[in-house]
């Protein structure tokens, strides 16, 4: 058979109408067809369970579904995602993750693979780590740390929202850098780790700024840096790592996924819906002025690459300094 430009043409145009396709524009017509859950895979009180909470009213209101949110902690969000990768791909559960879920991988022998079993829909929002001390100690800035922990190896302890997180690894690659030993307390979660902090059963805390800055009018913590490669606006009398030790930077983020298979109209109909909640003023204010994230709200594929690219930055420190996940 000879083809022509005019049979190729008419060939690629029909495409689109197969009946799978058909099948899943349909499905994204009638979705949502009963009630959506969130998984979030820490406890409530951090920041991942706070952005979920933040968004739920809108999303509601613009799918006309009501949302439930279902917190399953554990094994730095694995435990959770294991869970939630069984999903049905209809659209009807989505996951909320933090920064561990790309560093995951490398720490434990997961249930799930996070290539073949979830399908991105948005990198929501990225945001510096932000190291704070108990205010029962007089330590004001980062060299006052280094040299009480080079007087006392491992006498301080500072809490992390989880082992393998990018503020764990963050700490590790600092205390290596400076040559001190500080006490790692991992938690299953911001609002646990948080509660230790403010409570004096660790010395300091290493949590995103959306975790830690609301916390900093209590009393109760005071900030030494942060660990962005600029300072923060709203903080700007707290200087990043890199004005001491050159070099040293790490960033927290949030993202969605959806069950690998779910249709893509309904991943890019969610995508969208999300990003409009995103954009209404009182979700704005909140996660740039109260949380300082910076908002990305990306299309899904570059949520892929950039999960993809955080695990092959950060998975050699785990391996290197053998860390292990919690289970």
């Amino acid at each position: 058979m000879k083809l022509t430009r005019r049979s190729v043409i008419a060939g690629a145009a029909a495409l689109p109408f197969t009946p799978h396709v058909a099948q899943a524009q349909t499905q994204a017509q009638t979705w949502p067809s009963g009630p959506i859950r969130f998984i979030v895979p820490f406890p409530p009180g951090g920041s991942t369970d706070a952005l979920a909470r933040l968004v739920q009213t809108g999303l509601q209101q613009r799918l006309g579904a009501n949302i439930i949110i279902e917190n399953k902690p554990g094994a730095s969000g694995a435990a959770g995602t294991a869970v939630f990768a069984k999903s049905a791909p209809d659209g009807n559960t989505w996951l909320f993750v933090f920064d561990t879920h790309s560093v995951n991988p490398y720490l434990m022998n997961l249930q799930y693979d996070t290539e073949k079993d979830l399908d991105p829909v948005m990198l929501v929002a990225t945001a510096p780590y932000l190291l704070a001390v108990n205010t029962k100690h007089d330590f004001k800035t980062l060299a006052d740390v280094l040299a009480a922990a080079k007087a006392k190896p491992d006498g301080l302890s500072y809490a992390s929202v989880g082992s393998g997180s990018i503020g764990h690894l963050f700490m590790v690659l600092l205390q290596k850098k400076a040559g001190v030993k500080l006490t790692h307390v991992p938690y299953r979660g911001g609002g646990p780790a948080m509660n230790d902090a403010l409570g004096g059963h660790v010395d300091f805390i290493i949590g995103s700024v959306a975790l830690v800055t609301p916390q900093l009018g209590s009393g109760k913590l005071r900030p030494i840096v942060q660990t962005g490669e600029k300072r923060v606006t709203a903080l700007p009398d707290v200087p990043t790592v890199t004005e001491s030790l050159a070099g040293l930077t790490g960033y927290t983020w949030w993202g969605v996924f959806a069950p690998a298979g779910t249709p893509k109209p309904i991943v890019e109909r969610f995508n969208k819906e999300l990003a409009e909640t995103i954009r209404e003023e009182r979700v704005t204010k909140t996660l740039t002025e109260s949380q300082l994230m910076t908002l990305v709200m990306s299309n899904p594929e570059d949520l892929r690459k950039f999960s993809t690219d955080q695990g092959k930055l950060w998975g050699p420190v785990v391996k290197e300094n053998e860390i292990k996940g919690e289970m």
